[in-house]
Parts: C-alpha cells; sequence; structure tokens
C-alpha cells in the first residue's frame, strides 16, 4: 500500500478525563477493567494524555499521565506504551530522563517517549510553570531530548545548553534498549522542523489527508536538511473516531484509513472515546485492522 519503511501499527488512546458523560470517574481506570485486556493483543500500542485538570470544567478529574502509564504498564504486557504527548515544561529534564529510563525497565524495552513543547498555556501558569512562546518552548525541547539521550546511554552524563544543563547526572540503571523519541508537532515554522531534525517517530495532527501530506514534506525536508533518511523516522496520527457498528461503518473507516496509509502514515492512534460495549472493538479489529494489516 505504501513504500514505507515501517510496519503499519495500532495504538488506542485511553482519556484520563472523567468527565459527565464517564460519571466523573477517570475513563482510564474503567477501561483498565473492561477495555484494555481486550485492546491488549490487537493493538500495538497504549497513549495516555498529558494534562493536570479538565477541559470542559477544572474540577473534572484528570490523572497525572506518568502515574498512570507506569500503572498500565504494570497490566498490559503486550503493548508499546506511550504518552500523547508529554508537555515538557511540566518536568525538569533530567527528572523526564531518570523517569523514564525507569518506566523502560519496568515496562522491559516497551516505553516510547512521546513529547513535545506543550500548548495549554493556562495549565501551565496555574501550576506555576514557565511558559514562553513557542520558538524558545521548541529550542527547550531539543536540549531535553539531548539530555534525554545522553542519561539513557552514559555513566557520566554532562551537558550545558542555552536552558538547560546535567552536571554528571548519573541515572542507573541504563536502559538495555534506548527509547524512541515521539515528538508531537503541527506548526509548520518550528515545530515541524524540529521534529525533522530529532524524532524518531513524528506524530502530527490533521484534519484530512492533504493537510497531513503537507506537514510530513515539512518534516521530510527538515529530516534531509539535518542529514537524515526522512523515511528512518516512523509517522502517525491520531484519528478521533466513533467504533463501527455496522459493516458499513467498517467500510467507511478502513477507506479512510487506507487512504492516510497510502499517504505515508504508519501510526494510528486511535481515539474512540468511552466504548462500553466490546462488540464494536471486535468489529474494528477484524473488519479494519486485519485486512488493513493483510494488504501490507
Amino acid at each position: 500500500m505504501t513504500d514505507s519503511q515501517h510496519p503499519l501499527r495500532f495504538g488506542w488512546l485511553s482519556p484520563c478525563i472523567g468527565n459527565r458523560w464517564s460519571d466523573f470517574k477517570p475513563i482510564v481506570v474503567e477501561q483498565a477493567k473492561n477495555i484494555l485486556p481486550t485492546v491488549n493483543g490487537p493493538f500495538d500500542s497504549v497513549w495516555i494524555a498529558d494534562h493536570f485538570y479538565g477541559f470542559e470544567s477544572k474540577t473534572d478529574p484528570f490523572v497525572e499521565a506518568w502515574t498512570a502509564l507506569t500503572w498500565l504498564a504494570a497490566k498490559l504486557d503486550d503493548v508499546l506504551l506511550c504518552h500523547h504527548v508529554l508537555g515538557h515544561g511540566y518536568r525538569p529534564p533530567a527528572l523526564t530522563a531518570k523517569m523514564a529510563a525507569t518506566l523502560q525497565v519496568f515496562s522491559d524495552n516497551r516505553f516510547m517517549l512521546g513529547i513535545g513543547a506543550g500548548w495549554r498555556g493556562d495549565e501551565y501558569e496555574a501550576y506555576g510553570y514557565d511558559f514562553p512562546k513557542p520558538s524558545i518552548r521548541f529550542a527547550q525541547l531539543e536540549e531535553v531530548v539531548e539530555i534525554c539521550r545522553l542519561m539513557w546511554t552514559q555513566d557520566y552524563p554532562s551537558f550545558e545548553g542555552k536552558y538547560f544543563s546535567i552536571d554528571e547526572a548519573c541515572a542507573p540503571p541504563l536502559p538495555q534498549v534506548t527509547p524512541r523519541v515521539c515528538i508531537g508537532a503541527n506548526g509548520p515554522k518550528v515545530a515541524l522542523p524540529t521534529a525533522g531534525r530529532i524524532a524518531d517517530m513524528w506524530h502530527g495532527g490533521a484534519k484530512d489527508v492533504d493537510s497531513w501530506v503537507a506537514k510530513h514534506e515539512i518534516v521530510k525536508a527538515s529530516a534531509e536538511a539535518a542529514g537524515r533518511d526522512p523515511f528512518s523516522i516512523e509517522t502517525g496520527t491520531t484519528l478521533e473516531r466513533a467504533l463501527p457498528e455496522n459493516d458499513a461503518e467498517s467500510d467507511a473507516l478502513l477507506d479512510e484509513v487506507a487512504a492516510f496509509r497510502n499517504a505515508g502514515v504508519d501510526h494510528f492512534v486511535m481515539d474512540f472515546g468511552n466504548p462500553l460495549d466490546l462488540e464494536p472493538i471486535h468489529r474494528f479489529v477484524e473488519q479494519v485492522m486485519t485486512p488493513l494489516r493483510a494488504a501490507e
């Protein structure tokens, strides 16, 4: 279907929020009991968003992302684990690196660091965190990723940057497999070029195939300018859709995902919200995922 160097993968986004549609219980808590055991296996990955409080109301529950993903790592044994995505400004770089190394050890090398420059300024300000302009946040992100990779691979890592520094920030035990880094980025001037320079995986939002392709072209051009093989970067996007309830809905979703795959998407993160029934999940696996995998 595509000339991608990467296999087709499907991820499940499990919402950390609790709202009026879930009786104000964090959805991921219920999904861990009733939904994720079915997801574990057919899906390749599980993703957790990084926020501190709700959107409709600040008092809506929203469980913390690192704690939630670590909790899921102990419950799920067959999926990649990734954040969707961390705001780097919520935690100091060396702490992020140490937490990532630890989760990589605990999960038997199933962790990928999903990280970005953050966007929810009110949340940063509420927690007393700095929220500089995007160009600075992405420059900081490059330093954060560099610090992480040093701390994952060196016994006595040191780094002196414009924004951050470490001095022999030892982080044992070093992970046996260095975590891959997924950069969430969408802005054409700063964000996407950053992903092209440093990402192992780029995850970009898109309202349609053409807009996603336009973003991907910027990522590829930036990678080439940095001396990288642009096709070495795995690509992803999130599709917020309803699970199919019948054959016609499955066919429509199959066509849509196939179009994105043909355009170059490797990893689909499916946001199905808060399904309560397993039957549509099985339908999606059998009528969408399985035919697409067979066509590879």
